[in-house]
């Protein structure tokens, strides 16, 4: 890659950002469709001091991560018609200082629900969690006619999102007594470098049930591998984060992602 005065700016930014592989995969995206483009970190507490310094640096997109999903709304100049019914934002687009929000999320977890070959008619979600992506994954499943039910370790957080998704809630501790043929992780626990936590009791893993986690450091976490054992079907974040991604470069660039190559990067990130 060179790096002149023509080279496109792009980025992450959340807080902590240390487990990104957002870079790599972006970075590949751009290299393979010959763009002079780059992406990186920006590690930050301050999301409106981040969204100013991208506007006067000229910066042309961004994803936001945690904990800035929801927090970002009110600070960009458009949100795309979805985004603003989720509520939560993961991709920016600077439009010549006009800095429009979107949701690629949503279409992230139904790609990935689809690759694996999913039917999702007449299906108990069981999804754990409360956060932007949980948000925009509740909000997705139950426009497709899904039964969701919210778990959360914060009950004030997890009644909220069940509320907006209309939606029952069950503490964590109780969520043993939940009927569901689809189990979605969408917390960050089990996620590199704490591999060894899990939320999801053995108890709930039978056989012929769909889990995805949406962690994808590591690729198989040990909720996912539980629930291998148990004779589930079992789906990784990685999936989600490569058609999340894919989505964004779309809205960035205009051109198709090479879906293959980003995936391909991240995994050889991941295998060190």
């Amino acid at each position: 890659m060179i790096i002149d005065q023509h080279t496109e700016l792009y980025g992450v930014v959340g807080y902590p950002l240390g487990h990104s592989l957002s870079p790599a995969m972006h970075n590949t995206a751009f290299q393979v469709s010959r763009l002079n483009a780059a992406y990186l970190a920006f590690e930050t507490k301050e999301i409106g001091d981040c969204l100013r310094g991208m506007k006067a640096l000229g910066i042309k997109g961004l994803s936001v991560t945690l904990p800035f999903k929801s927090r970002v709304i009110p600070l960009l100049d458009e949100v795309d018609d979805q985004a603003k019914r989720i509520g939560a934002v993961n991709t920016i687009v600077n439009d010549n200082g006009r800095l429009k929000g979107y949701n690629t999320d949503a279409i992230g977890v139904l790609k990935s629900l689809e690759q694996e070959g999913i039917d999702l008619s007449r299906r108990k979600c069981l999804l754990i969690g409360a956060g932007g992506a949980a948000r925009s994954i509740g909000f997705t499943l139950k426009e497709k006619g899904i039964e969701v039910t919210v778990a959360n370790r914060s009950i004030g957080r997890g009644e909220k999102l069940a509320r907006f998704l209309g939606s029952p809630f069950v503490p964590l501790k109780d969520i043993e007594k939940t009927k569901a043929d689809l189990i979605v992780q969408a917390t960050p626990v089990g996620m590199y470098p704490h591999t060894d936590q899990c939320l999801i009791p053995g108890h709930l893993l039978k056989k012929g049930i769909v889990v995805m986690d949406i962690i994808y450091n590591p690729i198989e976490t040990r909720a996912l591998k539980l629930a291998r054992d148990c004779g589930c079907k079992t789906i990784s974040g990685l999936s989600m984060f490569i058609h999340q991604g894919g989505e964004q470069f779309r809205l960035w660039t205009g051109f198709e992602p090479p879906l293959k190559e980003m995936a391909r990067s991240v995994k050889e990130e991941l295998r060190g």
